[in-house]
């Protein structure tokens, strides 16, 4: 007995139907998304010049063994490969149970959308990593926005749209609670560990639950509903006849 129930699309997207709820749903939203970060980017960067040196170093000085330990762990589950990884082996598990590749794939696209997003707005913006001291090996992306906090929020947050088709509802609560926690978990850790500014984190929320509505939403309803009744619907005469 499958555990999920079908999507919320009840039939395949033709290839034109597909292509065209990726160019106006998916690139249009996330050209739109990549300007509004590197827009506020330069507000926090340049124009505010946000100073929160005091905040990092608050964080600096409540660490302990236990906790640095605790972040290590946390911070590892927003790390690209992890999430790559998670997010194909939820997506196949979503495919074999549900039979449906284009309800599927949301995760896979909330995570690609936000690594278009992340990677070249960050570049654009080019804001440095607290002067403090870093408990991770910075990767050569700049500190805005927090691509370890977008990533996490992103897969997490598509998760836990995609659970509310599991039928046990104490499964399904469980699933959702633990989905929301991670990325909050995974931003905190990054300030903690020396590797964000707050606005960082909070931008990195932003824009991955951006994109996980993004991916969610990536098929019209009406059009999938519509494309349902015609299928449904008793062929008339002489309709699909050579």
């Amino acid at each position: 007995m499958s555990v999920i129930s079908p999507g919320p699309w009840p039939v395949a997207p033709t290839g034109r139907e597909a292509g065209s709820a990726l160019a106006t749903r998916v690139l249009l939203p996330a050209g739109i998304l990549w300007v509004a970060v590197v827009g506020v980017g330069f507000l926090v960067v340049d124009v505010l010049q946000v100073d929160e040196r005091a905040i990092s170093e608050a964080f600096v000085d409540v660490r302990t063994p236990t906790m640095n330990t605790v972040t290590a762990v946390v911070s590892e589950m927003g790390n690209t490969q992890v999430l790559m990884a998670t997010c194909l082996l939820v997506v196949a598990v979503m495919w074999w149970q549900t039979k449906q590749w284009w309800f599927a794939m949301v995760p896979a696209l909330a995570l690609g959308v936000e690594a278009l997003v992340f990677l070249t707005a960050s570049i654009v913006v080019g804001r440095e990593r607290p002067e403090v001291e870093q408990l991770d090996h910075a990767p050569p992306t700049s500190s805005f926005p927090s691509g370890h906090t977008g990533a996490s929020t992103a897969v997490y947050l598509s998760f836990a749209l995609c659970a509310t088709r599991i039928h046990h509802a104490g499964l399904r609560v469980s699933v959702q609670v633990f989905c929301v926690i991670v990325p909050v978990g995974v931003g905190l850790s990054r300030v903690y560990r020396g590797m964000h500014h707050p606005t960082d984190v909070a931008a990195g929320w932003a824009v991955g639950t951006a994109c996980a509505l993004i991916a969610w939403s990536w098929l019209p309803l009406r059009d999938a509903a519509e494309l349902a009744a015609r299928a449904e619907a008793p062929l008339t005469a002489g309709e699909g006849r050579p």
